[in-house]
């Protein structure tokens, strides 16, 4: 069921991209999942890892989208050195709006999709990601979760021409 409150994206155009590239997926129907809290609370059984992404931006203004396992916390004080960016901080909801398309809560790595001229957005995963098998995630509104395969999302993001960058 879709919050009355909230104005979505249309996520339709996304699914039909997946299912031209034949990147496959289940769809998972909610209540709407903004925090990694509320996730674990309201989603129900969801098989595989459920992730959490951070859209963050440095002085230079580069952005950067950080996907990790939903469970691992993010140091933004060592996360510099590791993707050699500088002093990093969370990127407006005006600002994740005009990148990626999505609204806080929504944050991605499916969002890339949204951003086509490849002249913002570097994507980081966690090494981790590549240990399990299945991976979950927002197709652009957290009202919905995408589970797809590991290979699934890394053939995504080849598709999309946004190839994570993989860190501890």
């Amino acid at each position: 069921m879709i919050h009355p409150d909230i104005t979505y994206p249309d996520h339709q155009p996304l699914i039909e991209f997946l299912q031209e590239q034949q990147i496959h997926f289940t769809i998972h129907h909610h209540p709407p999942l903004p925090t990694v809290a509320e996730s674990l609370v309201l989603r129900g059984n969801i098989p595989g890892l459920h992730l959490k992404s951070l859209f963050l931006r440095d002085q230079r203004e580069k952005m950067w989208l950080v996907v990790v396992p939903e469970n691992k916390n993010v140091d933004l004080k060592i996360l510099p050195k590791k993707i050699g960016s500088g002093r990093l901080s969370f990127g407006s909801a005006e600002r994740l709006w005009q990148y990626l398309g999505v609204k806080p809560g929504s944050v991605s790595p499916l969002a890339a999709i949204n951003d086509r001229q490849r002249q913002c957005v570097a994507v980081i995963f966690d090494r981790e990601l590549l240990k399990h098998p299945l991976i979950n995630c927002h197709p652009l509104r957290n009202d919905i979760t995408i589970s797809l395969t590991q290979q699934d999302l890394l053939k995504f993001m080849r598709v999309v021409q946004h190839i994570p960058f993989f860190i501890e």
